[in-house]
């Protein structure tokens, strides 16, 4: 092979290194340049949202979200802890009200109520929510201190039947696992928790479930990174997309 044959070869191969190089850095670059979004949701928002961040992403492409999901309390608690988020969505009106200043002009965007969840088949016969005052059915409620758990101490408030439940737990995600585990008779859970489990539990109402109900409210965080993209993102939550997404879970449309 001639020297000038191996000096054409050595710079085409590296015009071609150059080139993957190139094309490598320009993907990593297209990823660097959209902005991230942190979204906390309460547990119970778990499955809208997600189908809601893939919606709102498809539409705003040079955005990222990242979901934080956990109980309405815990995800306060982090961000009074100094958590850095730009949107919150939380169970209740009382919990977001702890944020105070911290966050601007929560929003109603959904409601939902209680129901009683069994094993499948319902084994223990539960019929309403004075059953559950049987000592006989273990039961699983949710922590006061927690949206879900609230909205139970005022329906015991309302029928005058105490519920001695076995636990407390942190999340209406963790009453229903309680349940489907088999670990709990019953459980108190949101309507739309019941729904994401078709086939593994019954589901038992009550009237008295209808008078309380939980008013779910969004909001930017005053102190958020990208106030642009943070009020898109809620806005898109409001909206047509949004609405049919929480709607068709089983939520109710804000008043």
């Amino acid at each position: 092979m001639t020297t000038v044959r191996r000096l054409t070869r050595l710079a085409c191969l590296a015009s071609a290194v150059a080139l993957i190089i190139g094309l490598a850095v320009g993907c990593s670059s297209d990823d660097n340049d959209k902005t991230p979004l942190t979204v906390y949701a309460a547990a119970s928002l778990k499955k809208t949202f997600t189908e809601i961040e893939t919606a709102y992403e498809q539409q705003h492409p040079d955005v990222d979200v990242t979901l934080n999901f956990d109980g309405s309390s815990a995800l306060v608690n982090q961000i009074k802890q100094g958590a850095s988020a730009d949107v919150l969505a939380t169970a209740d009106e009382a919990t977001m009200g702890k944020l105070g200043g911290l966050v601007n002009a929560p929003q109603i965007f959904a409601r939902n109520t209680l129901v009683i969840v069994t094993a499948s088949g319902n084994p223990k016969q539960v019929r309403d929510f004075a059953s559950l005052s049987d000592p006989s059915i273990r039961t699983v409620v949710c922590a006061v201190e927690v949206p879900c758990g609230a909205a139970t101490a005022e329906v015991e408030r309302t029928t005058g039947v105490a519920v001695r439940p076995v636990s407390l737990e942190s999340s209406v995600t963790a009453v229903l696992t309680k349940v489907t585990s088999g670990e709990a008779d019953a459980g108190l859970v949101y309507l739309t928790d019941a729904r994401t489990v078709p086939g593994k539990v019954t589901v038992v109402d009550d009237a008295a479930f209808a008078k309380v109900v939980n008013n779910y409210p969004i909001a930017t965080l005053t102190a958020n990174k990208h106030p642009q993209q943070a009020t898109d993102f809620l806005s898109f939550v409001l909206g047509e997309t949004g609405q049919k997404i929480l709607t068709a879970a089983g939520f109710a449309a804000p008043n």
